[in-house]
């Protein structure tokens, strides 16, 4: 099947995805008023009333799924419509899903322990990612700020979600007050970006550049507000003030949906934007990147150290993923975006596997944070043990580990472009990262138990079970046999910039 742009009928089809997600999140919506899922305090919350919204919601993602593969069968006429049907975004719309279903399954027990409202839980949980995944087939600015605004809106609830915490709505607040902010520096620079090139559209904004039509002046403030603005949302330093309290404020399920999918949407849009529209004006935000790149690695690392808060690292530990796959959006080239691809899955599938361990040693709750608090938990609990085990190493980076895998194709895109000094960065920040991560393991396996008794109540429900099972094999299966994801994203990149062979390594 061929889409034609020109006919406003085929702008429905090449969404479907997202509009099949908008669907359901509004169905699931109703169906929460139906029935109040606060009446429900006992029984096995994954047959409780909120479940069967979380189910729902699951079935809404699935479909989306289907229509997403459906669209691979799909070609577009051209390259300047407002919507792209091509392989980079496709292959996003994966994790975007990925991630919504995942988050789903691990926080059923969570929302019927906290008494939350299920129905719109589930449906911002599908809003959000509609959001995500308008962002990462835009070729428009005007629609990428949109669904910038979508997802935006949808995580700002979610993240001041728990109305008996006031941790929650603190976070809430901070997280919209700031992002309020950081879209106005996006919204300018997009303003600028028109009056540069006179359009909106990536690919036309590309032609323009590369030509010498737009004003390098204007084109040059643009492109630092537009780097501001992706900035927050991707966490780097020195955009990042929020994460900290906003990851360890809102509720575990959301920040762990929070650290995988907004940080990938954020990274998707920014690299085709920046591959695309500005490819010819790389000498201009090339030194940007990889200050910012270096400055996340190092920084991040660095304040990871010292946190004794279990949810808290993970937030550091998340701004420092962020300033690896800034290495690739610094290298631009072929090799460098494959691998930004696949390092978002990888690390979307660790990051929430390891909150759903945290989450069910917390019971569930907000409590039992502490790194102290996993003392003796492997051999209280071998199996849930050995699986954040593996997830902390992949989130290290140990070899045969999906995380490995990672972070050697992030150092090839590096090293095409010869970006040695990151490249270098890189891998003693990864090192470094080994003992905030292992510190966890070792409290472990190698600590004495101080709370027997608190981890003999730890629960893993079967959803969450399911999650965990999925992911695990997962970055396992990719740590040994990573070759048929990595085909699959060197094919979703094909055509998307080729940057590295008009400057390589500019600064070094």
């Amino acid at each position: 099947m061929q889409l034609d742009f020109t006919q406003p009928l085929d702008y429905w089809w090449a969404l479907l995805p997202e509009i099949i997600l908008c669907v359901f999140g509004m169905i699931v919506l109703i169906a929460g008023v139906t029935r109040s899922s606060l009446e429900e305090e006992d029984g096995d919350p994954s047959f409780s009333h909120g479940a069967h919204l979380g189910w729902l919601a699951l079935v809404g993602v699935l479909l989306a799924g289907i229509a997403n593969g459906w669209l691979y069968g799909v070609q577009e006429v051209g390259d300047t419509s407002m919507i792209a049907v091509d392989g980079f975004r496709l292959f996003a719309n994966w994790i975007f899903l990925v991630a919504a279903a995942l988050t789903i399954l691990i926080s059923f027990a969570y929302v019927h322990r906290q008494r939350l409202q299920a129905g719109e839980f589930y449906s911002l949980i599908l809003l959000a990612s509609a959001g995500m995944m308008f962002m990462g087939g835009a070729r428009d600015l005007i629609v990428i700020f949109l669904g910038l605004e979508v997802m935006s809106i949808a995580v700002y609830a979610l993240t001041a979600f728990n109305r008996h915490d006031r941790k929650s709505a603190e976070a809430g607040l901070k997280y919209f007050l700031l992002g309020a902010f950081s879209t106005g520096f996006f919204l300018y620079g997009i303003a600028l970006v028109y009056g540069a090139s006179g359009s909106t559209n990536i690919t036309v904004i590309g032609s323009s550049v590369s030509e010498g039509l737009a004003s390098p002046g204007l084109l040059s403030v643009a492109i630092a507000l537009l780097v501001i603005g992706f900035g927050f949302k991707v966490s780097a330093v020195p955009f990042h003030m929020w994460t900290p309290d906003v990851y360890e404020g809102a509720p575990a399920p959301v920040t762990a949906f929070m650290s995988a999918s907004v940080k990938a949407a954020g990274f998707v849009a920014l690299l085709r934007v920046f591959l695309v529209a500005f490819d010819a004006s790389y000498a201009t935000w090339y030194p940007i990147m990889w200050w910012l790149a270096a400055i996340t690695m190092v920084g991040a690392n660095l304040m990871a150290l010292v946190q004794s808060n279990v949810k808290r690292m993970l937030a550091y530990s998340s701004i420092a993923h962020g300033g690896y796959l800034l290495v690739a959006v610094t290298a631009a080239n072929q090799s460098a975006a494959a691998g930004l691809l696949f390092y978002l899955l990888i690390y979307t599938l660790m990051n929430i596997g390891a909150f759903a361990v945290l989450i069910g040693v917390a019971r569930h709750s907000e409590e039992h944070m502490r790194v102290e608090d996993y003392s003796g938990f492997g051999w209280s609990r071998p199996v849930l043990g050995v699986v954040l085990t593996i997830f902390l190493l992949s989130l290290a980076g140990f070899p045969g580990t999906g995380g490995f895998i990672g972070k050697i194709y992030l150092l090839q895109g590096a090293a095409d472009a010869e970006l040695w000094y990151l490249s270098v960065i890189l891998v003693l920040t990864t090192l470094i990262s080994y003992w905030y991560y292992l510190r966890v393991a070792w409290f472990m396996w190698m600590k004495d138990s101080e709370a027997q008794d608190q981890h003999d109540l730890v629960q893993a429900p079967l959803p969450m079970q399911l999650a965990l099972l999925a992911t695990v094999a997962f970055i396992l299966y990719t740590g040994f046999f990573p070759g048929v994801t990595i085909d699959l994203v060197n094919d979703s990149v094909h055509g998307l910039g080729n940057i590295s062979e008009l400057v390589p390594g500019f600064m070094e």
